[in-house]
């Protein structure tokens, strides 16, 4: 029988398939002493609420849930009633990648908009906001957007801030899927305050998994009055943890000693690397500007499943031979000039 050879320990088709960052894991080792109330009701999950204070202010309301799709339907459903829109990006998660459980849940309409590197625009959100008032219509309520996006790329402080302008001036919101948000913020050389409520984001999904957490996201709205009934929602919504305390403790960990912004930078220093490293071979051309931690490219067609013999990783548009290279907090240079050797490789007729 022919002998393959192992798969490497580390992919790059996506962040999340890291492992656990060691000070996560210590900071769950010391979370798992005796016996404290469930359901939130305990030091780690108070000491946790006022990191993000620390982070984002004391005027917040903080709730977490187990993953992103739970935090994205549950931030959205808060914001919102059944008859309402949400314009978004059409290649957002939470059009493309949520199994249509936002509009499931929240029983409203996601209108797709054009993007441009990822991004959706003022005019574009300009161009769907009709039907006012009108029966007929699903009424606009919220804009989201993706920080960083689905191309890798960084919306910059004033386009976030003409989109919020847009959306307050209109009685909608801004809610922003912040699954890779450390990975932003650390690319614009913000704090997490900067680049989210600064900018006027009304609430976000507050991405910890994808940055080397075990599991576990956040909502938080920056006006505490809009979480009013969120107690209930995410009960409603399975979403509520019984022991929250080990949920609580990665994001104590994760905010304390600027761990979101080491991790993130580390990994967003691997993705340009990356980029240095493919871009010296001819055949593979980068599509989209290296902002965060993906790195977008297109190789010949021929080339992807022969790379796929060796790394795991997903293929973007197919139509289109672009694929997807996500790099991570434990991701090294070794890893990456090991991976783009294969690529080199591999594009040869």
């Amino acid at each position: 029988m022919e002998k393959t050879s192992p798969q490497p320990t580390r992919s790059f088709a996506s962040d999340n398939n890291a492992g656990v960052h060691p000070e996560i894991l210590d900071a769950l080792v010391r979370a798992n002493q005796g016996h404290v109330v469930a359901y939130g009701d305990d030091p780690y999950t108070r000491s946790a609420m006022k990191k993000f204070e620390e982070h984002f202010g004391p005027d917040i309301a903080v709730f977490f849930t187990f993953n992103g799709t739970g935090a994205n339907v549950l931030g959205l459903q808060a914001l919102t009633r059944p008859f309402h829109s949400v314009l978004c990006s059409a290649y957002a998660h939470i059009c493309t990648d949520e199994c249509g459980a936002p509009e499931k849940h929240t029983g409203c309409k996601l209108i797709p908009l054009p993007q441009q590197d990822g991004k959706i625009t003022l005019d574009s959100v300009r161009h769907a906001y009709h039907g006012i008032g009108d029966e007929h219509h699903s009424q606009p309520r919220v804009i989201s957007i993706t920080q960083s996006t689905e191309m890798g790329t960084v919306y910059q402080p004033e386009e976030i801030q003409s989109l919020a302008r847009f959306a307050h001036e209109h009685g909608m919101f801004l809610h922003m899927d912040g699954a890779r948000i450390a990975n932003a913020a650390a690319s614009l050389g913000q704090t997490l305050r900067q680049a989210t409520l600064d900018v006027g984001v009304d609430v976000l999904s507050f991405g910890g998994t994808k940055n080397g957490i075990l599991g576990g996201e956040a909502v938080v709205f920056f006006h505490p009055e809009l979480g009013h009934d969120f107690l209930y929602l995410r009960k409603q919504s399975m979403q509520l943890a019984s022991k929250m305390r080990f949920i609580a403790a990665q994001f104590e960990a994760l905010l304390t000693g600027d761990l979101w912004r080491r991790s993130a930078e580390h990994a967003n220093r691997m993705a340009r690397v990356l980029e240095k490293e493919i871009s010296r071979i001819p055949e593979v051309k980068v599509v989209w500007k290296v902002e965060a931690n993906g790195v977008f490219a297109q190789l010949p067609r021929h080339s992807i499943e022969k790379i796929k013999k060796h790394y795991f990783f997903y293929t973007w548009m197919e139509e289109e031979s672009i694929v997807r290279w996500m790099c991570s907090f434990d991701t090294t240079e070794d890893d990456v000039r090991k991976f783009a050797k294969v690529v080199a490789e591999a594009v040869k007729q």
